[in-house]
């Protein structure tokens, strides 16, 4: 069989088999790809801060929430549509899914050109409301005008592999990201050092290696014939599927956004602080990007897995997989924290230069080893999350983004102007933390269980 034919028939029944097993060989091709992912940012990071200095890395990493906030509003509706898929998928409704995927990539195309107008218009004023010095207002600005305004490739890719995530396919996307990382690889050294193109070369490779990453899912998703043959799905508008598709979507999305709004105004207090700071700020996030992937990987799976097994009223192999993952998931995080803080000088010495930032190092190395410990509550949190939105319990992820919003900007409010930077790191855990109550009780609760939408 060629790899093509492998490719496309890679679906997985997630209602078959160990818990752990089944969501652990779905998780890690999810984790592949999402690593590769990363790469994007650890490349860009890692080139622009050794090629064009420090102020070049804090300009565009000043960038990153805001970019975030866009690609989430669209990405975590992509994200609650897949809730509707696999339940869908589960019960084997293959006409109503057919139906509903052109109401949603009617409703994304739309989406993304009125983000693209909004990121555009609005960059410089957003750039200067979280206090970027004004040396580096230059760089922000043109590397946020070029990922805003086409921001449709990152759409488009979020919202296939969704579908296809939520219908048992995990490796199309690993071949996707693994492609276009490579791709973004060439650009960047292509744009950067050759052509000297600067943060604007950098933005253009990462915008190109998202188109790829898009057209490989597509096209993959419209080979497929069966059960379920996407290339018959027709871009409508059906007012029922549209109003399904935002209750399930946009509080996912709207979570998101909430974190990421809160990341922005922390982003300020960082940027207060000045250049020091901001480039480790940058280079710690890029580090973590890479390490909670296993998090990430294995929740998104348990939620495409609660999802495929709500479809069949299976509640009692949810609860065995939720207990399997947690259990499973705190080892994993306790010898990754151990690691993270053994490395994390030489962690940052691949974005940062020792001989001309080691007071950037010096408050990265801080900021690591306190993120390296969070994982555990990370993962918690992230589990729970995870099994309450695959069940269809949506609006908890909204209520809970409010909250981690909240309490991040309070911890990191109250304690910067009293520890400093220290404060700063500090207000992750503590947000996260107090993020893991709100799912927690719900989960308790057993409200979850009558949200199912089949």
């Amino acid at each position: 069989m060629s790899i093509t034919g492998r490719i496309l028939r890679s679906n997985v029944d997630m209602t078959q088999g160990k818990p752990l097993t089944v969501i652990f060989s779905f998780a890690l091709p999810l984790l592949v790809g999402n690593l590769f992912n990363q790469l994007y940012n650890v490349v860009d990071t890692a080139i622009v801060g050794r090629a064009l200095g420090a102020d070049a890395l804090a300009a565009v990493g000043s960038t990153g929430n805001i970019n975030a906030c866009l690609f989430l509003l669209l990405g975590g509706l992509s994200t609650g549509v897949g809730v509707i898929v696999a339940q869908y998928w589960g019960a084997q409704r293959y006409e109503a899914l057919r139906r509903l995927l052109g109401t949603f990539f009617t409703l994304l195309l739309a989406g993304s050109v009125l983000l693209s107008v909004l990121g555009v218009a609005l960059t410089a004023p957003i750039l200067r409301l979280l206090q970027i010095p004004a040396d580096l207002l230059g760089m922000g600005v043109t590397y946020l005008r070029i990922t805003a305004g086409l921001l449709l490739g990152n759409a488009l890719y979020n919202a296939a592999s969704a579908v296809l995530r939520s219908t048992g396919d995990s490796r199309t996307p690993l071949a996707a990201m693994a492609a276009s990382s490579l791709c973004n690889i060439v650009l960047d050294l292509w744009f950067i050092l050759g052509l000297r193109m600067g943060v604007a070369g950098a933005a253009l490779a990462t915008v190109a290696a998202q188109f790829l990453s898009a057209l490989i899912c597509l096209w993959v998703l419209w080979r497929r014939k069966k059960p379920f043959a996407f290339a018959s799905v027709r871009l409508c508008f059906n007012s029922e599927d549209a109003a399904l598709i935002l209750r399930f979507g946009l509080p996912t999305a709207l979570q998101s956004c909430m974190i990421t709004l809160g990341g922005m105004t922390v982003q300020g207090i960082v940027n207060s602080f000045g250049s020091v700071t901001m480039a480790a700020y940058t280079a710690v996030q890029r580090i973590d990007s890479l390490t909670i992937q296993v998090v990430v990987s294995v929740s998104n799976a348990l939620a495409v897995y609660t999802g495929q097994n709500m479809g069949r009223r299976d509640i009692d192999r949810v609860r065995q997989g939720l207990r399997a993952t947690l259990k499973a998931l705190c080892v994993i995080c306790l010898g990754l924290a151990l690691a993270v803080f053994a490395s994390r000088r030489l962690l940052l010495s691949i974005f940062l230069d020792p001989a001309t930032d080691a007071a950037s190092i010096a408050q990265g190395a801080d900021f690591l080893s306190v993120m390296g410990f969070a994982y555990i509550i990370a993962a918690v949190m992230n589990s729970y999350l995870n099994v309450l939105r695959g069940a269809g319990d949506v609006n908890v992820s909204l209520i809970a983004g409010l909250f981690e919003m909240g309490a991040r900007l309070a911890f990191a409010g109250l304690l910067a102007p009293r520890l400093g930077v220290w404060g700063i790191w500090l207000a992750t855990p503590l947000s996260w933390a107090s993020g893991c109550i709100i799912p927690v009780a719900r989960y308790y609760s057993k409200e979850w269980m009558k949200k199912a939408l089949l």
